[in-house]
C-alpha cells in the first residue's frame, strides 16, 4: 500500500526524539526527512525483509507484532510520537522477525536507510537518542512477554489500554475487540468479559468498536505492574518534551 503524501505536513518536532535534537542537528537531519500519512493496516515493514526506512511517527500508533507458523500474531511492543519504528536499521541486523503494522492513522516523518545511517554514524545526539529508545522499546517487550504469562486479561486490557491513551491525544481507541484479543494473543471471548467488568466498575464504556476511559486514575490502580515498569523506563531514559523550533522562534 502506497503512502499518500498529505498537503498539510505535521510539525517532525512532534516527534519526541526529533524534538530533543539540537538545533544545528536538527537542521542538518531536516532535508532528509520525508513527510507520509498512517493508514490504518499500512505495513512499514514485513517479518524477514529489509527495511528502507526509519519512521520519526508524529501521531497514530504502530504495533510491532510476531507472526506465528499458522498465521496468528501477538503484539509485542507498539509505538508512537515517542520513538521511531526500524530499529533494526541501526542496530545492524537489517531484518527483523516480526513486522510492523499501523494500528491508529496518523503521520510520521520517514529517513532513507543509507541517510539514517551517515547521521547514526556521526556519533551525535541522534544516536544517543536512538539507542536510549530501544532500551525502553526491549523494556516494554520484555514487560509484555511476562504480564501476558502471569497476569489476568482485564490486567492486560488496562496495560495495553493505558500504553495507547500514552501516545494518543485522546481518552478514546478505536479498536474491535477482536482485532484486541488479536494484540494481546487471547480469545476474543476473554476480551469481551474483561471489558465488560471494566464497563460494570464505570473505567471504561465500549460501543461499536470505540473504548472510550472513563475515569484514567481508578484504570491505573486497576492494572498491573507491568505498566508502570514500562513507563518509568520510558521517562528514565527519554528527554522531556522540548518545544519546536517555530516556538522558540516565536518567543
Amino acid at each position: 500500500m502506497a503512502h499518500a503524501r498529505q498537503p498539510s505536513v505535521p510539525d517532525p518536532r512532534q516527534n519526541r526524539l526529533l524534538a530533543a535534537l539540537p538545533e544545528p542537528e536538527f537542521q542538518r537531519l531536516a532535508p532528509t526527512l520525508e513527510a507520509v500519512a498512517l493508514a490504518t493496516g499500512t505495513a512499514l515493514y514485513e517479518s524477514g525483509r529489509p527495511q528502507p526506512h526509519l519512521y520519526f511517527p508524529t501521531s497514530g500508533i504502530v504495533s510491532l507484532l510476531y507472526l506465528l507458523e499458522d498465521g496468528a500474531s501477538t503484539e509485542i511492543a507498539l509505538t508512537g510520537r515517542e520513538g521511531v519504528v526500524g530499529v533494526s536499521l541501526f542496530m545492524g541486523g537489517g531484518v527483523t522477525p516480526s513486522r510492523a503494522v499501523v494500528q491508529i492513522a496518523g503521520h510520521a516523518w520517514r529517513m532513507r536507510a543509507a541517510a539514517m545511517k551517515r547521521s547514526f554514524d556521526r556519533g551525535e545526539a541522534l544516536q544517543g537518542l536512538l539507542l536510549r529508545f530501544t532500551q525502553g522499546l526491549i523494556t516494554q517487550m520484555t514487560q509484555t512477554a511476562v504480564c501476558n504469562r502471569h497476569h489476568a486479561v482485564d490486567q492486560q486490557l488496562c496495560r495495553w489500554l493505558l500504553l495507547m491513551l500514552d501516545r494518543l491525544s485522546s481518552s478514546e481507541v478505536l479498536m474491535t475487540q477482536e482485532l484486541i484479543a488479536n494484540m494481546l494473543g487471547v480469545r476474543r471471548e476473554g476480551v469481551t468479559e474483561a471489558a465488560g467488568k471494566l464497563q460494570e466498575e464505570s473505567l471504561i464504556e465500549y460501543r461499536r468498536g470505540r473504548i472510550r476511559v472513563l475515569d484514567r486514575s481508578r484504570l491505573e490502580g486497576r492494572v498491573c505492574e507491568c505498566y508502570a515498569v514500562v513507563k518509568r523506563e520510558y521517562e528514565r531514559l527519554m528527554p522531556h518534551r522540548q518545544e519546536s523550533g517555530a516556538a522558540r522562534a516565536r518567543a
